[in-house]
């Protein structure tokens, strides 16, 4: 791994062995860490193996921090156990919540997705509790990541960008910054220039939190447009990438690419990209 690298790609299992046959040049490599819960098993070899070559990001996609019901007791160990196996660079998760009770006293359930929060005072105190429990048990700072949003709550009584920075201020976490889901975001709002919106919401950020920057495609059906990290990352998501470059400055950067996924060389050259930017 070349130390003067900024940014690196989400390593997917089809791309598992050809990535390591050839190593490209790469900062890091980035996995969804609930794929890697198990105590065994082919998928956990490769990510040692992988760990051997690269520094591994680990992001979360389960941890539900934003949820009232508090956090699941066993994906916290899971993800415990995993951080000591692996010692990853940055742990990471998303300002959302999915676990709530299906009924008053009920069981609480999992609805698997990456649900939206008001930005209220009441979801920051339990967004700074959960992420000072993940934090305690890991014994790190987290890295928690802005989401693409298709509704918003008539109570907020907060600006996103506050929200995050009274977060960071509080638990002490870091802020991943998720350049596409800022575009995504104001494109469905309907702002005049979404890319202004975006590169508006980062001049509100505090500079210091940002460990991370994401990138990534989005689909535009015409109703809305959709998050779906299935291409490659759009003009507009370039134009706010500088942006945020010049008032951060250098930050490791990672191409998403979920769905539909390419050839690993189509991946690479996105990656070269905001290499060549960064």
């Amino acid at each position: 791994m070349n130390d003067s690298l900024r940014c690196g790609i989400g390593l997917r299992q089809p791309h598992y062995a050809q990535l390591l046959d050839t190593l490209p040049p790469l900062a890091f490599v980035e996995v969804h860490s609930e794929n890697f819960f198990g105590d065994g098993g082919a998928a956990l070899a490769v990510l040692h193996e992988a760990r051997e070559h690269y520094p591994v990001s680990l992001h979360g996609v389960g941890l539900a921090l934003g949820s009232a019901a508090g956090l699941d007791p066993w994906h916290l160990d899971r993800l415990a156990r995993l951080a000591e196996r692996i010692e990853p660079e940055r742990v990471s998760d998303h300002a959302s919540f999915a676990r709530a009770p299906q009924h008053v006293g009920g069981p609480v359930l999992h609805a698997n997705d990456l649900l939206p929060l008001a930005f209220t005072q009441a979801s920051l105190d339990i967004m700074v509790r959960n992420v000072t429990q993940v934090q305690e048990r890991l014994r790190r700072p987290i890295l928690v990541e802005n989401l693409s949003a298709y509704l918003a709550w008539a109570d907020q009584d907060m600006s996103e960008p506050e929200f995050f920075n009274a977060l960071v201020r509080r638990s002490g976490c870091g802020l991943l910054l998720d350049v596409n889901n800022l575009v995504v975001n104001a494109l469905n709002e309907r702002a005049r220039d979404a890319v202004v919106s975006a590169c508006a919401w980062v001049d509100a950020i505090d500079a210091r939190a940002v460990g991370e920057i994401h990138l990534a495609g989005y689909v535009d059906t015409g109703d809305i447009v959709i998050d779906d990290h299935g291409g490659r990352v759009h003009e507009p998501v370039w134009q706010v990438y500088r942006h945020a470059l010049a008032r951060l400055g250098p930050r490791p950067t990672l191409v998403e690419w979920d769905t539909d996924l390419p050839q690993l060389d189509v991946l690479l050259d996105e990656a070269r990209r905001a290499e060549h930017i960064a």
